[in-house]
């Protein structure tokens, strides 16, 4: 039926109104583009040579390169891997900008239609989709993981506010959010725990038992489906700096609303996101304040139709089939609009949100303040997070899903609903670009990345990924791919051109002496020296590889291995994804009939 397909039309037609800016006038040079496109095309050249599963990026570290991959999550930069194969590096950015927006937006509706009719669900997506911090992300910060992570905090939401709670439905975006973005990740297991213990606290028709073990077993696998990433992330972490991802201003206590640095474009930012913290945290007291005046004539008007089984009469909702005549129990009333969900919505007391969507809210409120700093500074991983108003992904949900609950009395037409979804995608954009979006130096567009990344001069390194035995400072911008030297910490010759090391290389040397690659020292390099292991290394303060050879003709080839910890990651992957067939295939226990 068309009035079925429209949630899938209009929620991509707003993300398409939200990028119909960039596509005009080109894409925003937002704080962390740079980054994402080298990842972006890195990793498609990785891909390119046949490397589908890729460590190390090459070009980082002005070709001495750095163990990326490792640390940051694979789903985005293989999403943007995949669209820079396919497309122009200068189209990238916005199809990928576009597909986040309507990847949120249908898991938005997802969420809300399992609480709220289709009208109302239908425009909380759109909400959400186009809502001040999601394009805050794609504008300004160009934070393009976290704009995917977007995506599946609704599907969390959903798994563990919906009646019956699932292990499947727990674990798989668990393991989407941590395969995607760390801080959305740690941030949506702690509001997890805190729905958990709510569920657990208020009456509920399903057994507390049942929401606790699912709950704790699904988070298990979710972890399980992502081991492949987390396992290596969590051991190699004491090979890099990684805590340099937390150096001032960059640091939670740096980073509370309205706080003040001294640091103009840090405090200019701040500003910007505390501002839209506390229209998103009104919006949701507003939508949750709404949606609570409901509460009794729903839950009236649905106990009312279940103890009479009656289905909705033409003149209530004219859209909806001639009901059967002998209907069956386990059926509920259909929508009374234009959608038929696969799960109908549960207005009932006990199932409905709103308490949960209140604490959640406050709960979010406070960690936003100082007054929560004692928590960020002990629970595990919360420092690691840098900004408090990360957490506003998480609230942008839950503003949607009120916002959903909170229309529930409209009934529009499509047409009308149409209508109205088109003009709040294009009142919610233009602002937002008109404030949020970056200018681009002629150094910083898609284009004169691409022709760096293809030059041999090699990219930036990475502060938190870089090597302990490496120094960022000592680090030449233009060493060859190697000479030899007597001194381990010996400069490059002036006279050679800048070039990664290749992985296979032949030198006659007239004296003993060092061999110095433009690669810097990791424990997943195996090096070899005339067909046999070799793991002497001389120090060096830059962190490059100083391995002393012999006089005369040597052969040097360097391999990147797999390490225990990358092994045993994907071991307990694949038994995660196992265990989850499993689960989605079993055949289910039969139900007693019903008397």
């Amino acid at each position: 039926m068309q009035r079925d397909r429209l949630p899938y039309l209009l929620i991509p037609l707003a993300a398409c109104i939200a990028i119909l800016p960039l596509i005009l006038h080109g894409c925003s040079c937002g704080h962390d583009l740079d980054f994402h496109l080298l990842n972006w095309m890195e990793a498609a050249h990785q891909f390119s040579h046949g490397n589908l599963h890729p460590h190390w990026a090459y070009t980082a570290a002005y070709n001495a390169g750095e163990p990326r991959f490792v640390f940051y999550p694979p789903l985005s930069w293989t999403l943007g891997a995949i669209l820079t194969v396919i497309f122009p590096i200068t189209a990238t950015p916005i199809l990928y900008t576009w597909l986040a927006l309507t990847a949120s937006g249908l898991a938005l509706h997802r969420l809300a239609r399992a609480f709220a009719p289709p009208t109302a669900a239908l425009l909380a997506a759109i909400l959400y989709t186009v809502n001040p911090y999601m394009l805050f992300t794609a504008y300004e910060r160009t934070a393009y993981a976290e704009l995917l992570a977007a995506a599946f905090i609704p599907l969390l939401l959903h798994a563990i506010l919906r009646e019956r709670v699932t292990i499947p439905g727990i674990a798989i975006p668990i393991a989407l959010l941590w395969l995607t973005n760390a801080p959305a990740a740690v941030m949506s297991c702690y509001a997890l725990a805190l729905l958990t213990l709510l569920r657990l606290a208020r009456p509920s028709n399903t057994p507390r038992k049942d929401i606790a073990v699912n709950t704790i077993c699904g988070t298990i696998l979710g972890l399980g489906l992502a081991a492949f990433y987390i396992v290596p992330a969590a051991y190699e972490r004491h090979y890099v700096q990684i805590a340099m991802a937390i150096i001032p201003n960059m640091r939670i206590q740096d980073n509370f609303l309205f706080h003040h640095t001294g640091d103009l474009p840090h405090d200019q930012v701040l500003h910007t996101a505390s501002l839209l913290a506390v229209i998103i945290l009104a919006l949701t007291v507003l939508a949750i304040a709404i949606s609570r005046l409901h509460c009794p004539a729903i839950a009236k008007a649905r106990t009312k139709l279940s103890n009479t089984r009656e289905q909705p009469t033409k003149n209530q909702h004219e859209l909806v089939k001639e009901a059967s005549s002998r209907p069956k129990r386990s059926e509920v009333e259909r929508p009374p609009h234009f959608a038929k969900p696969a799960v109908a919505p549960d207005h009932s007391h006990n199932s409905s949100p709103l308490a949960s969507l209140a604490t959640l809210t406050i709960a979010i409120t406070l960690l936003l303040t100082p007054l929560t700093a004692f928590i960020w500074n002990h629970a595990p991983e919360l420092a690691f997070l840098q900004f408090p108003w990360r957490f506003l992904a998480i609230l942008a949900a839950v503003f949607g899903l009120s916002a959903a609950l909170a229309l529930t009395r409209v009934h529009l037409k499509p047409l009308t609903c149409t209508l109205i979804a088109i003009t709040l995608a294009a009142a919610l954009t233009y602002p937002a670009y008109t404030l949020f979006r970056q200018s681009c130096d002629e150094e910083d567009t898609p284009a004169a990345r691409e022709a760096l990344f293809h030059s041999n001069q090699g990219t930036d390194p990475t502060d938190e990924y870089t090597p302990t035995t490496a120094d960022n400072d000592s680090l030449a911008h233009n060493d060859p791919a190697f000479w030899l030297s007597p001194n381990p910490n010996s400069k490059a010759p002036t006279d050679t051109q800048p070039s990664p090391t290749p992985t296979h290389l032949t030198i006659d040397a007239p004296i003993a002496e060092d061999l110095i690659l433009n690669l810097r020292d990791y424990p997943s390099w195996h090096i070899t020296l005339n067909g046999a292991s070799d793991s002497t290394r001389d120090q060096r303060d830059d962190g490059l590889i100083a391995l002393p050879i012999p006089a005369g003709s040597s052969t040097v080839t360097i391999t990147h291995v797999q390490t225990p910890d990358q092994t045993l990651g994907d071991a307990i992957s694949l038994i995660a994804i196992a265990t989850l067939l499993l689960l989605l295939f079993r055949k289910p226990k039969s139900q007693p009939a019903l008397p």
